[in-house]
């Protein structure tokens, strides 16, 4: 299940793309989740764990990938418990936060009011420990934190 907390948070690694470039691994490159990630939410296509091509840059370094693709990575494979502040997503990486929380329990931070979809989902906010499953919800419950 996802977990968010609204707002500031004590302890969240506010911006996750550093903290990425300092920590990967390169299994989470190669990986087929993380393949599929990178193709979708960067339109690049991975060679290996040390080359991507990417349409916009040409030939990259993992280090080269947008915030985005490196805060899902970390969603996805980081183990050391840390939490991420996912406001460093855009939209296009929501439904990739909701599949990863139907794989493992997974915490974020969010900043914003990200754009989860029209479908239902599942979801729970920690400032107030209440269990959502809509748009409407999240931003009815998100505009007091945020």
């Amino acid at each position: 299940m996802l977990h968010i907390y609204l707002g500031t948070m004590e302890k969240a690694i506010y911006h996750p793309p550093v903290y990425f470039d300092n920590s990967y691994e390169d299994s989470w490159l190669v990986n087929p989740l993380g393949r599929e990630m990178i193709e979708d939410v960067d339109r690049s296509h991975v060679i290996s764990a040390h080359l991507i091509d990417s349409p916009a840059l040409g030939p990259i370094s993992p280090k080269a990938l947008s915030g985005g693709v490196k805060t899902l990575l970390l969603l996805a494979f980081d183990e050391s418990g840390a939490v991420f502040n996912a406001s460093a997503c855009g939209d296009n990486c929501a439904l990739w936060i909701l599949k990863i929380a139907e794989e493992k329990e997974l915490t974020i931070n969010l900043r914003h009011i990200m754009n989860f979809g029209e479908k239902p989902f599942s979801l729970e906010i920690l400032n107030t420990h209440t269990v959502i499953h809509t748009m409407n919800e999240f931003v009815e419950i998100a505009g007091d934190y945020v």
